[in-house]
């Protein structure tokens, strides 16, 4: 099983990163953080990086229901999607795939949160 999914699509990079909130937002994600890796390394290391920008997503409901579960998942949370441009034009957006990620949890409750969390993720990508 991977630990991500991942799908190649050809836009601009900022059109990419809306398109990709879009379909989380259409999935019941919202985007709790934004993070900026090319900006970040020029800034900290002064090192020039390709676009690339981590997007930290959020199911309100399904975080809860985690929560419930499990009280330390949240170490595991956001779900990050990741949006890289190493070619011009060339996006590569990857998910995470949190079935994978909570393996490490030995936690039943968690199995069917992360499927269908998964699901969800699996298809924002699959819709770009």
């Amino acid at each position: 099983m991977s630990y991500y999914y991942s799908k190649t699509i050809h836009l601009g990079f900022e059109e990419a990163v809306e398109k990709v909130t879009e379909g989380l937002k259409a999935e019941g994600f919202g985007v709790l953080t934004e993070i900026d890796i090319k900006a970040t390394l020029k800034k900290k290391l002064d090192v020039d990086f390709y676009n690339y920008t981590i997007l930290g997503a959020c199911n309100p409901p399904f975080a809860y229901k985690a929560l419930q579960a499990e009280d330390k998942i949240g170490i595991m949370l956001p779900c990050n999607v990741i949006v890289q441009e190493k070619k011009t034009g060339e996006i590569e957006v990857s998910a995470v795939n949190p079935v994978a990620s909570m393996q490490a949890v030995d936690n039943e409750e968690l199995a069917d949160i992360s499927a269908e969390v998964g699901n969800r993720l699996e298809k924002v990508i699959n819709g770009l």
